[in-house]
């Protein structure tokens, strides 16, 4: 267990992580081979890396607690359109029982197409259309207010599951993500001889190495964090939605 434990923290580690990595090692060592040193203000490279890192990162929360919200109107609407259906006395056994199928359908159809990373809902579509027409075909058998509250929750259904469509196919910008990966690539080029002057000559150089590569791997952690975040539905991350908990059959 504590191995299982040790091995989702390790879920920030990735290719990225190598690339920091060797740019860490590699640019403090030319630097030193070759006598690069400066001293430069780091403030504007520290804007340039953190603000828009803090916002990915805050965007990205966002759509995740926008997701829980829309799961929980999704389920809760589904799950009452179900209880309106079962409660209604015009409605044989064998309609109520297809009825169950076709919200069990819908909601395992949907909760599959976001743990995918496929674009295509057409087949959550099609399993959705079929429990819309089931309840039109059976509109003059539901009395008049429970036909309200009926169609009312199924709309809440298909608003809901399109905002969870939306969150899936649409993420942070892409543009920002990429200029923030971009330089925090190249910040050990500016930072490492703004260090090596910072430390001093007569420091030893392992400890430029050291906060060269812990700078840079809590930048490329929280990128990573990030990435993993703003999809919360694929289980990848330690913050991902369980989407079994929003199962109307849970």
């Amino acid at each position: 267990m504590a191995a299982n434990s040790l091995a989702r923290y390790l879920t920030i580690l990735n290719y990225r992580t190598l690339i920091v990595l060797l740019l860490s090692i590699g640019v403090p060592y030319v630097a030193y081979e070759f006598g690069i040193v400066y001293n430069l203000d780091l403030t504007l490279i520290s804007i340039a890396i953190i603000f828009p890192l803090v916002f990915t990162i805050r965007g990205a929360f966002r759509r995740r607690e926008k997701a829980l919200e829309h799961l929980s109107r999704f389920r809760s609407s589904l799950k009452t359109v179900e209880n309106l259906i079962n409660m209604n006395a015009n409605l044989t056994e064998k309609e109520k029982l297809t009825v169950m199928s076709l919200v069990k359908e819908t909601n395992h159809g949907l909760y599959h197409y976001l743990e995918t990373s496929s674009e295509d809902s057409t087949d959550f579509d099609k399993k959705l259309k079929k429990l819309i027409d089931f309840i039109i075909q059976n509109k003059e058998a539901i009395s008049g207010g429970s036909k309200q509250k009926l169609f009312r929750f199924t709309k809440d259904v298909v608003e809901s599951s399109d905002n969870l469509i939306g969150i899936h196919t649409h993420r942070t910008p892409i543009s920002l993500k990429a200029y923030c990966l971009i330089f925090i690539y190249i910040f050990p080029v500016i930072y490492t001889p703004t260090i090596i002057n910072k430390l001093g000559e007569g420091n030893p150089e392992w400890l430029t190495y050291f906060i060269v590569i812990l700078s840079e791997f809590i930048l490329i952690s929280l990128y990573n964090i990030q990435d993993q975040m703003e999809y919360p539905f694929d289980l990848d991350g330690l913050d991902d939605i369980k989407l079994d908990k929003f199962k109307v059959d849970r």
